[in-house]
């Protein structure tokens, strides 16, 4: 008998017959093997859908929406955070018995001693011995010291000029020492370590440059040999030097007259009419020109220049020179 109100015809999936079984009778026509496939056929839709709602076709690259009500699976790895400009590190999630946090390294006692600053020296600075405008046997000694060494590269004169301050002031940059340009304790101290104990002979050249050698026209009688190349005076008797002294000349406005004179006259304490300024030991050979002492050229060397004069700056050595030289003994200047 079939049940009309339940919808179904009574036909199975194939299009065939079959009888409803309404009061636990066998059906009509049993067909176990089928039933089975279409039972296992169900299942398997079920599986394949997961119980849950399937993507719906075209859509792959949308992810599926999140369930409100179950939490999410855990990560299987974890990714250490990142410090500085370090690169980020995977690192695996702890065990059950692993610590939370590695335990921070004990630093090193350097590390966490602080260190005093240092205190600042309260030592007065040393004691300065010689400077620009000193003059005496122990700047002759340094001179002479830091010519040994390759600093000073003229002969002694005993006058702590522009020239020493400089010499000095190279010495003190190499060494490392304050640079001043004064000689002071650790200054000396250095250099001496540095030199050995000057002879008379570098303590008191004839002259600053080695002396030329002389004019033919020097050669006979009492000369007055000056050479403007080598900024140099000899004193000299039938060809031998006598002495010998720097000398300085007129500048190109009111340059040293060249040529053979003589001296025609000697003025010990001579003060210049023209200019106003002391010219001892005036030796005149031509006009108002002289070979006579310059405290200028003793102070500033060859920094300046004469009105024409042959200046001397060793006024020891340009008095005895005025005692020795007669009115009269030839006087030539060349280059």
């Amino acid at each position: 008998m079939v049940d009309t109100d339940s919808g179904w015809d009574g036909r199975d999936g194939r299009g065939s017959r079959v009888t409803r079984n309404t009061g636990g009778a066998r059906p009509a026509e049993p067909i176990p093997g089928r039933r089975v496939a279409a039972v296992s056929l169900v299942a398997l839709a079920a599986l394949a859908t997961g119980c849950e709602p399937g993507a719906a076709t075209g859509a792959q690259d949308t992810p599926p929406p999140a369930r409100p009500t179950q939490a999410a699976a855990p990560s299987p790895a974890r990714t250490a955070p990142v410090t500085g400009d370090a690169k980020p590190r995977t690192a695996p999630p702890p065990g059950p018995s692993a610590p939370t946090a590695a335990p921070a390294p004990t630093p090193s006692p350097d590390a966490t001693t602080a260190r005093p600053a240092p205190e600042p020296s309260t030592a007065p600075p040393p004691r300065v011995l010689m400077r620009t405008g000193s003059e005496s046997d122990r700047v002759r000694e340094l001179q002479a010291r830091l010519r040994q060494i390759g600093h000073f590269g003229r002969n002694p004169t005993g006058y702590y000029g522009s020239v020493t301050a400089d010499a000095v002031r190279s010495f003190q940059a190499k060494r490392s020492l304050p640079v001043t340009g004064s000689t002071d304790e650790a200054t000396w101290r250095r250099l001496l370590a540095m030199t050995r104990v000057p002879t008379a002979a570098e303590l008191r050249p004839p002259t600053e440059r080695p002396v030329a050698a002389p004019d033919e026209r020097c050669l006979k009688g009492r000369v007055l040999c000056i050479s403007k190349n080598s900024r140099t005076l000899a004193w000299m008797i039938d060809g031998k030097v006598v002495s010998a002294m720097d000398v300085r000349f007129g500048s190109e406005y009111t340059p040293t007259r060249e040529g053979v004179f003589e001296v025609f006259w000697k003025s010990r304490d001579h003060v210049s009419t023209l200019y106003d300024t002391p010219m001892p030991y005036a030796l005149f050979f031509s006009g108002g020109q002289a070979v006579h002492y310059s405290a200028d050229f003793a102070a500033n060397g060859y920094g300046g220049a004469s009105h024409g004069c042959v200046n001397v700056r060793d006024k020891k050595k340009v008095a005895a020179l005025f005692d020795q030289v007669r009115t009269g003994d030839k006087v030539v200047v060349y280059w």
